[in-house]
């Protein structure tokens, strides 16, 4: 125990356990004859006292059940209490033969006697410990002042957690409820503790001053998390998460790894799962080469691409600081991959050539790209040569030196652009659809909407927001966007390069599309603070670019199904490969004279669809 700084001393609990013993087997003797001892016993007791206490003082010092610290008293300290007491009694009961037949024809101590008494023993020294936690705990926490927590899951997970916090006082928690999915869980109890059903949430939270609820469901259905989460945020209370059971720290959890929820966990929808035995076979011990390497996607294909034990893995990026991170991370993580760092711009022909020429890719995932729409509304040169000319660059070179798979990384902004940046990414899917049978690279796209935590995504950017205080600036109300987590966002990257037979544009069933001032709210909440009291959004309108609505599909696009039901191929019309390419040497030339009036005009005639918003190229719409 611990009431004024110290534990108890070890020779207090040994002293403690040594007098519950001896009332053990005095109640044992009251309890089988009824309160009423007979004389004729108490001359044998007399003689089997001394050697019944040798029995259990030893046991006690071999097994140290006085060694352990009262006030974290669990389920092991229990067990080895169990097997302590029942080890003495057991090694007694064997007296009692040896001293009957061996000796004088009476027994040792009754075996009812011993029976009572190990049953006793057992009660006695565990309710003396969990009485003095309870007390502990009482003193030091009152409950009257610990805070009140409701559990998602009152599965196996969930019953650890509950212990977790038990003993943990520092933490001033105290458990009420559990809620679960199962209806067949409804009503009963788990340690005591009423187990209601997700659907009556709302009634366990209404006016109950709860301040946290603590995710403990290891696989629970998204939408059924979404619903849990969003309502007790609603309700202001603070939401927990318990990390996965790989996590556990020497598969133990510890309430320091109980961590606050992240925003993915709201993406509510079922994560997209893909097959990773075909990406393993394209994969291994292959050369493959990730252009844009450092980046957000980039890095997220180099650390999957590094599961699959390719031949040499080549991450080329420009950006000096970042590659060198994802070096060290990549050597860290993985100290048997074969690993060449490249630093490098994918718009420098010929070192571009000597790249591919010295390492000879078999398979190209061209993430490299600008695609901060703003800044390259302002920049539609330094786009159009990194994002057009850049792929360019690439896609003659992995025709040339005979790649396999080449897999670009497009976008959701792709698809009717209404920026630069969107516009510049079109151009760059109908060259690389206009190279598929150009020779025997196979040419894939891939597109997908906003990745949650990207470099320069809205949800790092609300984060900082948060953490300064705010406001939360989001550009209108009415603004919706698309998200896929990393991991997803790879992963179609790794299968497209797999299933791609050429020219293909790949698309993911992303779900519904969420609005970017609820994503703002829901963050808001989660971070512990009150809309508008402690933090508020501020509405700064459509930014250069910006459009309200995303889009994966084109209006004249039609779709086909996939072996995968979440993945589809967009059906766009092809462009032959000489009018592309006239068409991007005709932008070169804008972009050498820095002409960019003259440069966006010629990407709207290559893109009749791009139609500039809340922008000065407005003018050079198409009509």
């Amino acid at each position: 125990m611990q009431f004024s700084g110290q534990n108890l001393p070890r020779w207090t609990v040994f002293l403690i356990d040594t007098a519950l013993v001896m009332c053990s087997l005095f109640g044992a003797y009251m309890l089988r004859f009824e309160f009423r001892i007979p004389s004729s016993e108490v001359g044998p007791l007399v003689f089997a006292f001394p050697i019944y206490m040798i029995v259990r003082i030893l046991s006690f010092l071999i097994g140290t059940t006085y060694a352990g610290i009262i006030r974290y008293t669990g389920t092991q300290d229990s067990v080895r209490i169990l097997k302590v007491v029942w080890s003495g009694t057991l090694l007694m009961a064997v007296f009692n033969p040896l001293k009957y037949y061996l000796w004088d024809g009476s027994y040792f101590l009754p075996f009812s006697i011993l029976v009572i008494d190990g049953l006793l023993a057992s009660v006695f020294l565990i309710v003396f410990r969990l009485g003095v936690k309870m007390a502990y705990l009482e003193l030091r926490n009152p409950r009257s002042e610990r805070e009140k927590v409701v559990i998602y899951g009152a599965g196996e997970a969930g019953l650890i957690t509950k212990r977790t916090l038990d003993r943990d006082a520092g933490t001033k928690y105290r458990v009420v409820a559990f809620l679960d999915d199962d209806p067949h869980k409804q009503g009963k109890r788990a340690e005591g503790i009423r187990i209601f059903h997700t659907d009556r949430m709302r009634e366990v939270l209404e006016g109950k001053d709860i301040a946290h609820l603590i995710v403990s469901i290891q696989n629970p259905r998204p939408e059924n998390r979404r619903r849990v989460i969003s309502t007790a945020l609603k309700y202001e209370v603070d939401v927990l998460n318990v990390p996965p059971v790989n996590r556990w720290i020497n598969g133990q959890l510890s309430f320091r790894q109980i961590q606050k929820v992240r925003i993915e966990d709201l993406l509510g929808r079922e994560v997209i799962k893909l097959e990773n035995s075909l990406v393993e076979k394209s994969i291994k011990g292959k050369t493959i080469l990730i252009t844009g390497a450092a980046g957000s996607i980039g890095s997220g294909l180099a650390r999957q691409v590094a599961k699959h034990r390719p031949g040499l893995l080549v991450a080329l990026d420009q950006a000096e600081s970042a590659i060198f991170e994802l070096e060290h991370d990549l050597r860290s993580d993985f100290p048997d991959l074969n690993l060449e760092v490249v630093v490098g711009d994918i718009r420098r022909e010929r070192r571009m050539d000597n790249l591919f020429s010295t390492y000879r890719p078999e398979m190209v995932f061209h993430a490299a790209a600008y695609k901060h729409v703003p800044l390259m509304e302002s920049n539609p040169s330094e786009a159009v040569m990194t994002n057009v000319w850049g792929t360019r660059i690439v896609v003659d070179l992995s025709l040339e030196y005979e790649v396999d798979t080449f897999v670009m990384i497009s976008t959701d902004k792709a698809v009717n652009p209404t920026n630069v940046m969107g516009g510049s990414k079109r151009i760059a899917e109908l060259y690389c659809r206009s190279s598929s049978g150009r020779g025997k690279t196979r040419f894939v796209i891939t597109r997908f909407g906003n990745v949650l935590g990207s470099n320069g995504s809205v949800i790092p950017l609300f984060k900082k927001q948060i953490e300064n205080g705010g406001p939360v600036t989001v550009t209108d109300p009415e603004v919706t966007r698309y998200f896929m987590t990393i991991p997803e966002a790879c992963s179609l990257v790794l299968e497209a390069g797999t299933m791609g037979k050429g020219g293909e544009i790949f698309v993911f069933d992303m779900g519904e599309s969420v609005k970017i001032i609820d994503l703002a709210k829901q963050m808001i909440r989660l971070s512990g603070l009150r809309l508008n009291d402690d933090i508020r959004i501020k509405i700064t309108g459509l930014r250069p670019g910006e459009k309200l609505y995303e889009e994966l599909l084109a209006t004249e696009e039609n779709s086909l199904p996939t072996h995968h039901p979440q993945i589809k191929i967009a059906q766009v019309q092809g462009r032959p490969y000489e009018e592309v390419k006239e068409g991007l040497e005709s932008l070169m030339e804008y972009v050498g004279r820095q002409d960019n009036d003259a440069l966006v005009r010629k990407m709207k005639e290559m893109v009749p669809e791009f139609r500039s918003n809340n922008s000065e190229f407005s003018k050079f719409d198409v009509t």
